[in-house]
C-alpha cells in the first residue's frame, strides 16, 4: 500500500492476528448483521457471503492499520533515541537512591 515510506518497509510485518484486524472484522461482521436485521432479514442465516465479505476486508484493512502504527512508532523510537544521542547533557544519569534514603523514618502514632 502506499500509505507506508519506503523506510518503514524493512520493518517486520505484524502477526496476522493482531488487535486490530481483529477488531475491524468484528465491526465488519456487525454492520453485515446490523444491515440484515434493518432489512427484516434473518441476521445469521441470509447473506453469508457479505457477512464473510465485510469480515475479510475489515481484516485487511486492520492488518495494514497495524503496518502503518507500527512505522508510526518506530518512526518515533528513532527521532527519539537520535535527540538523545546528539543531547546527552540533558540526559545525564541521576544518582542512585534506596528507597530507605528516599522515605522518611515511620514512627507509629498509638
Amino acid at each position: 500500500m502506499g500509505f507506508i515510506p519506503d523506510e518503514g518497509k524493512s520493518l517486520p510485518p505484524p502477526g496476522v492476528v493482531n488487535r486490530n484486524s481483529v477488531w475491524l472484522a468484528g465491526v465488519g461482521w456487525c454492520s453485515a448483521m446490523l444491515h440484515n436485521a434493518i432489512n427484516h432479514r434473518p441476521p445469521l442465516k441470509s447473506g453469508a457471503h457479505r457477512q464473510f465479505l465485510l469480515a475479510t476486508v475489515g481484516w485487511f484493512i486492520g492488518y495494514h492499520l497495524t503496518k502503518y502504527e507500527n512505522y508510526t512508532y518506530a518512526r518515533l523510537d528513532r527521532d527519539m533515541n537520535e535527540y538523545i544521542r546528539l543531547h546527552p547533557e540533558e540526559f545525564a544519569a541521576k544518582e542512585m537512591k534506596t528507597f530507605a534514603e528516599i522515605v522518611e523514618p515511620f514512627h507509629p502514632v498509638r
